[in-house]
Formats: structure tokens, C-alpha cells, sequence
């Protein structure tokens, strides 16, 4: 699918992804900045993305981890020259609503970004109980 806002374009078409650009993006962002071009890639292939435009250049990703019930919203960064702009209000809202993900329960972690992400029906639960189990060192 495409959207179009001006000279901006979101489109979920994995073909189109500027890996250079999104591990270019990730780098600057606190929860991704050590992560290698490897993984980026294998991140872009098991995932459902989607990418901001600005005529040929890429400005925004996300990725959904997908199945029949769940949706996870990962690594949701706009280019730092594009920030101000609301195509990272625009990335959310086409995320969520888009037929793949819409009827799903729709799932993030965010550590600065609720007040963003409770605009588009986001709740955090009264508890919850976030459990992680990292990898071995090898």
C-alpha cells in the first residue's frame, strides 16, 4: 500500500526499503545505536515495514512483528531533519490502521513517546509485568 501527503509518500513495500538509510537513522536513536547493518536487514526481512518518503529519499521506518492476534510496533524513527513536520504522527496512524494490523491488539514499548502513541488509542495497563530474557554472551 501507498499513502501520499504532499511531497511526503508511506508505502509498505519491503522492495522499497534504503537499508543504508534506516541503519543510518536507527544509529541515532538510544535503543538502537549499536545495532549492526546485519541485523537491521534481518529485522527489515522478518518484518512487516513501512517507510516515509520524501520524494526518493527515505525519512521514516517502522516495522510490525505480526501474527493472528498480535501486532508489535518496532523502531519507529523520522530523520532528525524531518522531525516537527507530523510524519511521525501520520507513520502511526497508517500503521494502525492498516488492514494487516488494524483488528489485531496493537502492541509498543516506549520510554518518551506515550503522549504521541496514547493519541492513537494506546493504553499502558494498571499492572503489567514486562519480562525480558536476553542471549547468552558468547
Amino acid at each position: 500500500m501507498r499513502w501520499h501527503k504532499d511531497e511526503f509518500m508511506i508505502s509498505d513495500e519491503r522492495e522499497l526499503v534504503d537499508t543504508d538509510a534506516v541503519h543510518s537513522m536507527l544509529k541515532e536513536t538510544y535503543w538502537a545505536k549499536n545495532r549492526s547493518k546485519e541485523t537491521v536487514e534481518a529485522t527489515i526481512e522478518n518484518s512487516l515495514c513501512f517507510s516515509v518518503f520524501d520524494h526518493d529519499r527515505q525519512v521514516g521506518f517502522a516495522r510490525v512483528l505480526t501474527d493472528a492476534v498480535h501486532s508489535i510496533l518496532l523502531d519507529v524513527v523520522i530523520h532528525k531533519d524531518y522531525r516537527g513536520k507530523g510524519l511521525g504522527k501520520w507513520l502511526v496512524e497508517c500503521i494502525t490502521n492498516h488492514p494487516t494490523i488494524s483488528n489485531l491488539i496493537q502492541i509498543l514499548w516506549t520510554v518518551d513517546a506515550d503522549g504521541l502513541y496514547e493519541k492513537f488509542g494506546f493504553t499502558s495497563p494498571e499492572k503489567i509485568i514486562f519480562m525480558i530474557k536476553k542471549p547468552k554472551k558468547s
